[in-house]
C-alpha cells in the first residue's frame, strides 16, 4: 500500500543537501542548525565503513528525505528493478517517507549522467505516468516529481505547465516544486515565472527546492547548484510561499562548497521567509 509523502514524514522547515564533502562539518554542526537533510540514495546504497557510519549517525539525529537521480522516469528502457528494490530498502532503513525523482530521462543503454527533457505530448504524459505508477507500486509509497531545468525542448505540443499538471493528475503523484528551475526556465524560454507558479496545483505540492545558478548571459541561466541563491530566486520563493503556502524547503548545493556557516546562513534565510509567510 502506498503512503503519502505528507504523512508522518517528519520533514518540515528548512533543510540542506547531504553531500560527502560536507560530512565532517555536518557531523559537528550544532543541533537545530537544519531541520532535515536530503540525499540521493544512489550515492549511498551499499556504502559502508566510515562513510556508512557517518550517514547512519546523521539520520539517527535528523529526518532524511531522498531525491533520486537514476530512475529515468521519461525513458523508454525498462525500469531498473534491482535499483528499485535497493532504493526501497534504503528508504525503509532510514525511515524516509518523502522520496522524489526528476521529471526527465537519463538512461538508454546505460546511464547518461544528465537530466534530459521529455517531449511535452499527450503520449509522453501517458508513458511517464504509467512508469511513475510502477515506481510507486515498487517503493510502496507515493513519490513526488520535480520540475526540471532544460535548455532545449525536443517537442512541445503542450506547454511545460500543462505537461506537468497532466502528469500529476494521470499518475496521481506529488510535486516537488523547484523554484530555481522555474526561474532559470522562465529566463531561458521566455515565460512568466509568477504565472507558471500560479498554475501549479497547491494540493500536490509537498516540498520546495532552491539553489544557485550561473548567469551565462542575460537570456541564458545555467542550473549549476554551485553558487549562492540569487536575490531574484529568494524573491520568487517568498512569492511561492504566498501563493501555495509554506512547505519543507531544501537548499541544494552540489559544488563550490563554501564554509558550512555560509550554507547555514542560507538555510536561515529560508526559515525567515517561511516565518514571514506564516505571519
Amino acid at each position: 500500500m502506498q503512503t503519502s509523502a505528507n504523512a508522518e514524514s517528519g520533514i518540515a522547515g528548512a533543510g540542506l543537501g547531504l553531500r560527502r564533502a560536507l560530512l565532517p562539518e555536518l557531523r559537528q554542526m550544532q543541533p537545530g542548525s537544519v531541520d532535515f537533510l536530503e540525499c540521493a540514495p544512489e550515492n549511498w546504497i551499499g556504502v559502508g565503513g566510515v562513510l556508512g557510519d557517518a550517514l547512519q549517525e546523521l539520520t539517527s539525529r535528523l529526518p532524511l528525505s531522498c531525491h533520486g537521480l537514476s530512475l529515468s522516469l521519461g525513458g523508454t528502457a525498462p525500469l531498473h528493478q534491482v535499483l528499485l528494490r535497493q532504493i526501497r530498502q534504503f528508504l525503509d532503513r532510514h525511515r524516509v517517507s518523502l522520496y522524489s525523482e526528476h521529471l526527465s530521462w537519463c538512461a538508454d543503454a546505460g546511464q547518461l549522467y544528465d537530466l534530459l527533457p521529455i517531449p511535452f505530448t499527450d503520449e509522453a504524459v501517458r508513458h511517464v505516468s504509467a512508469r511513475i505508477g510502477q515506481v510507486q507500486d515498487a517503493l510502496g509509497r507515493r513519490i513526488a516529481i520535480e520540475n526540471v531545468s532544460y535548455y532545449a525542448a525536443p517537442y512541445q505540443a503542450l506547454s511545460e505547465v500543462d505537461f506537468i499538471t497532466a502528469v500529476l493528475d494521470e499518475a496521481d503523484c506529488d510535486l516537488l516544486l523547484d523554484v530555481n528551475n522555474i526561474y532559470v526556465n522562465a529566463i531561458n524560454h521566455g515565460y512568466d515565472a509568477h504565472a507558471f507558479i500560479a498554475r501549479m496545483p497547491t494540493r500536490r505540492i509537498v516540498c520546495y527546492h532552491v539553489a544557485g545558478h550561473f548567469d551565462e548571459a542575460d537570456d541564458l541561466k545555467v542550473d549549476t547548484h554551485g553558487a549562492d541563491v540569487k536575490p531574484e530566486v529568494w524573491d520568487l520563493l517568498a512569492h511561492t510561499y504566498q501563493v501555495h503556502g509554506v512547505h519543507p524547503t531544501l537548499l541544494e548545493r552540489d559544488s563550490n562548497f563554501p564554509p558550512l556557516d555560509v550554507l547555514l546562513a542560507e538555510v536561515d534565510a529560508i526559515r525567515a521567509l517561511q516565518a514571514n509567510a506564516r505571519a
